[in-house]
């Protein structure tokens, strides 16, 4: 993900050279002109200079959020990528009959006693022996049918023994 600290070095020079440059064009002149120095430097009006400054904020955050949504896109797609193929020769259908008997097909599914989580309602042990981390009914029904899959290719319909 990206952090402010990315930005900080680049916003750091835009934040002194924009403003340099903005008082040195307000007295008309340049490096042509006779009167240079800050004893001859016109002082910019505020409104200007504060103006500038929030259109300036304003495309850093435009800018920031645009590069952040494409850094989430393509996590997404590489995170579908991965779990796009089940192994083990499971079929989607056998994987939904099962989940849509454990939890009704919803990925979020908690047991009352909380023991069980996830469209599959796998225990924390189980979810872990298959690769995953984390809170299973967090994962992504992606990730849960891909682990699904690789117990069923383990161990068969065993681990649900009612809907398997």
């Amino acid at each position: 993900m990206l952090t402010k600290r990315t930005y900080f070095i680049p916003v750091l020079i835009l934040c002194i050279a924009f403003p340099a440059a903005a008082l040195a064009s307000a007295d008309g002149g340049g490096p042509s002109s006779p009167q240079i120095g800050l004893a001859s430097a016109v002082p910019a009006q505020v409104s200007v200079l504060r103006r500038s400054t929030v259109s300036f904020h304003r495309m850093i955050r435009v800018t920031v959020a645009h590069l952040e949504a494409v850094h989430r896109a393509k996590l997404r797609r590489r995170r579908h990528e991965l779990f796009a193929s089940l192994p083990g020769g499971v079929s989607q259908e056998t994987l939904d009959a099962i989940g849509a008997c454990e939890s009704g097909g919803d990925p979020t599914a908690v047991s009352s006693d909380g023991t069980y989580r996830g469209k599959y309602q796998f225990d924390y042990g189980t979810w872990e022996s298959v690769g995953g981390t984390g809170d299973p009914a967090a994962a992504s029904e992606q990730e849960q049918d891909y682990r699904a899959a690789l117990l069923y290719a383990r161990s068969g319909s065993s681990p649900w023994p009612v809907c398997g």
